[in-house]
This record gives structure tokens, sequence and C-alpha cells, in this order.
């Protein structure tokens, strides 16, 4: 990093940023496997068959499908902190609404209405560090921009790696077929 200044800024945002993302982080692990262990005692409870509860497990992936390409189209528009908010907000009331699960068709519903409210977290926190971290300090946001630049520019192949060409190339010469990959500053 260049000044003293400009690292005594960056590790205050480190300090009060990275934090909270991590529990946010946990928060989404712990949501996405508490399914799991719910289903020793709420299956019976419920009376649902492990087929029906598989599809109810299912249905959230469904929703986080289908709302993943819009969010992210929406989060351009309306700006990170805005849509990461708005994904808490109704990430929580939906999982709320959990404690009124009565049947197989609440168990579907709210599990997909969960997929649905959840789409968009993960770009959204990756856009987010790209606001608070240069690319010189966060190369994995570089990387990421590069590949998004790529695919947008139509270039890459959607069958192999970006660089397997050029590595190929490289060993074909005589290189260890690294020589020619770019490194990132550290």
């Amino acid at each position: 990093m260049g000044t003293s200044i400009e690292w005594k800024t960056m590790k205050k945002v480190y300090l009060r940023l990275l934090p909270f993302c991590f529990v946010l982080y946990f928060i989404c692990y712990l949501d996405r496997v508490n399914i799991g262990f719910a289903s020793l005692t709420m299956n019976k409870d419920l009376g649902l068959s492990s087929y029906v509860f598989g599809l109810g497990a299912g249905a959230f992936f469904w929703g986080y499908f289908i709302l993943e390409v819009p969010s992210n189209l929406i989060l351009d528009r309306v700006g990170a902190r805005r849509w990461i908010a708005r994904i808490m907000v109704t990430w929580g009331l939906v999982s709320g609404g959990f404690a009124f699960i009565n049947g197989p068709v609440s168990f579907f519903t709210l599990r997909f209405l969960l997929g649905l409210a959840e789409a968009g977290f993960f770009p959204g926190m990756i856009l987010y560090f790209t606001y608070w971290f240069r690319p010189h300090i966060a190369p994995a946001s570089s990387l990421a921009l590069w590949r998004r630049s790529r695919l947008r520019s139509g270039s890459a192949h959607p069958f192999r790696h970006p660089s397997s060409s050029s590595m190929a190339s490289s060993a074909s010469l005589g290189g260890d077929g690294c020589s020619s990959a770019r490194r990132l500053p550290r």
C-alpha cells in the first residue's frame, strides 16, 4: 500500500467490514444446512416423506435459480448496499415464516420464497467488496472483474479455462506452461 493514511484507513475498513460480512456468510451457511437438521423431527411432525422433503428442500434452488440473474441486474441499478439490505430483510422475514409451516404446501412455498429472497446475496457481496477494496489491495476482485470482462466480450470459450490455450502454447514452446500467465501483485 502507499501511504500511512491509506494503510490506517484500509485497516479500519477491514476491521469493520470483513467481520460483519463473515457473520452474514456464516448465517447463510447455517440457513442452508439447518434444513437437514430440522428434518430429523420436522418430517415426522408434518407428515413429510423423505421424497416430499427432498423436493421441498430442492425448491430453494429453483427459486434461487429463477431470480439469480434478475437480482444481479437490479443490483447493478440499485446499488449493493440497498440490495444487500433488501436481501437480508426479506430473508429474515421468510425464515421467520418457517415457524408457521403446517404441511407440505407451506413447506414448498416457503423454501421457494427463501430461494427467491436469497438470490443475489453472493454477487451483491462481491460487488460491495469492489466498492471498498481497490484491485491492488484485493487481487481476487480484480480476477473476478477480469473474468467478467472476458465473458462480456465473448472471447471466453464456455467449455475450457480462458488461459488454457496460452498455457498449452507456452508448454509446447519449451516453457513450463505458466510463464505466459500474468502474476497478480501482492
